[in-house]
Order: C-alpha cells, then sequence, then structure tokens
C-alpha cells in the first residue's frame, strides 16, 4: 500500500461520518464528545431551516435541540450507512422525518427523555437568521447556503489561528483581503510595502496563502463524506452552493 493511500485511510479513519456511528452507539466512550461535535457544526444549519418552514424562534429551537437529544435516544445515526451519499444528506434527510413524525410527540413528553439535552444559543441562532436572504432561498437551499459557509469559516479560522500561533499577525491582516478575490481591490505592491517585501514576494505569499486555505478547506470537506473519491465532487457542489447563494466575506 502507498504511503498516500495510507495517509488517506488515517484521515477517513476520524471523519463525522466515524464520529456519527460512535454516536449510535450509547456505551461507546466518545459517543458523548461525537454528539457534541455534530450539534457544534450542524445545529445552526437545522436551525435556519426550520425557521425557513415558518416555524417562530422557541419552536425552531425546541425542535432543533430535540432532534440532537433524539439522535441518541432513537439512534437514528444507528441506521446510517456509510456507502450512501454524504453526511449533510444524511442529516437532513433524518431532521425531515423527524420534524414529519416525531416533533409533535418530542413536545408532548418531559424534555430529553433521559438523554441529556443539547444546549443552543438561541439569541445567536436567531440574530444569524435575521442576517440571512430574506425571501429568496427555500429552507433546503438556505441549509445548503449555511453548511457551506460554515465549512469555509472553519477553514479560515484555523488558518487565522496558524498564522496568529506562528507569530504572523501582520502578515495575516495584508493576506486575508486575497483570499476572496481580492487582487481586484488591493494593490500588491501597497500590501508587499506594508510587509517589506517585494511585489514578486508578495505575490509568491500570497499563493501560498489561498493554498493552504484550499488545503484546509479539503479537510474540512473531507469530514462530512463517506468515501475519498467523493471529496472532489463534494467541493465542486460547496462552490456551486456559493457562487449562487452568497460567498465570503
Amino acid at each position: 500500500m502507498s504511503s498516500d493511500r495510507i495517509e488517506q485511510n488515517v484521515v477517513f479513519a476520524t471523519t463525522h461520518w466515524s464520529a456519527v456511528l460512535q454516536a449510535g452507539r450509547p456505551d461507546a466512550p466518545e459517543a458523548a464528545r461525537a454528539l457534541t461535535e455534530l450539534c457544534r457544526v450542524y445545529w445552526y444549519p437545522l436551525y435556519a431551516y426550520v425557521r425557513r418552514q415558518g416555524f417562530d424562534v422557541p419552536t425552531a429551537q425546541d425542535l432543533t435541540q430535540d432532534f440532537f437529544a433524539k439522535m441518541l435516544e432513537k439512534n437514528y445515526v444507528g441506521i446510517a450507512d456509510r456507502k450512501r451519499g454524504q453526511f449533510r444528506w444524511f442529516l437532513l434527510t433524518a431532521f425531515k422525518c423527524f420534524l414529519a413524525n416525531e416533533w409533535d410527540r418530542t413536545r408532548a413528553q418531559k424534555r430529553g427523555g433521559g438523554v441529556a439535552s443539547i444546549s443552543l444559543d438561541g439569541m445567536t441562532a436567531e440574530e444569524r437568521y435575521r442576517a440571512e436572504p430574506a425571501d429568496t432561498l427555500t429552507a433546503d437551499q438556505i441549509y445548503d447556503r449555511r453548511w457551506a459557509l460554515d465549512l469555509l469559516d472553519r477553514a479560515r479560522r484555523r488558518l487565522r489561528e496558524e498564522y496568529q500561533a506562528a507569530g504572523k499577525a501582520q502578515r495575516l491582516v495584508q493576506l486575508e483581503p486575497f483570499l476572496s478575490g481580492g487582487e481586484l481591490k488591493t494593490n500588491y505592491a501597497l500590501a508587499a510595502q506594508e510587509l517589506g517585501l517585494s511585489e514578486a514576494a508578495m505575490r509568491q505569499e500570497s499563493h501560498r496563502f489561498k493554498k493552504r486555505f484550499g488545503q484546509l478547506l479539503r479537510e474540512e470537506v473531507t469530514q462530512t463524506v463517506t468515501q475519498p473519491d467523493e471529496v472532489a465532487e463534494e467541493l465542486r457542489y460547496l462552490i456551486d452552493v456559493v457562487c449562487r447563494w452568497g460567498g465570503m466575506g
């Protein structure tokens, strides 16, 4: 087996899909952490989805929280098939089933049913939701938009953390505008002067910066698919979503 194949297998051994399957086993030591990670990453896209369906704020908060609690109680993730579809598709499909068949019964019962409830910051969620396109997107589209933008945000945040940890905060300030097409707005020569670099060196630095961002974004996307050969397809879909329904700031 080649070193590339070995590395690829290591990466896919620790994806969100793995976390999903662990969360489906109550006796798994990583179950609680896996569910927490799922909630952290995906709670807002689901909240935005249910708000766009027309539910009010308190109901949207209840439904989103109850869904994640029910994922363990009813073992929704136990039926997950690693060979079918991306994680975002599985999660939204499960959420739709929950909304159609179980939310009224869930609300009528004592919250949690012995499963620890999940704390969601409802005010922050609603503040974010007010910034979404008013009436131009369907619930499914707004879910995909938030999934894509949150992936981009996580990759960008990791890139910032890397530069700050390396003591390159000033360089980060000059490079970030280039990440979202800033070449059209920002002068390479001016940015180079701020950093004490030649314009050619500035262009090379910008190229490395964007390449690293691409690597981090690929890592984030890798966490959301079931097979290595799905990464490129999911990246194309992410780019298509961002181009159609709104991109990075």
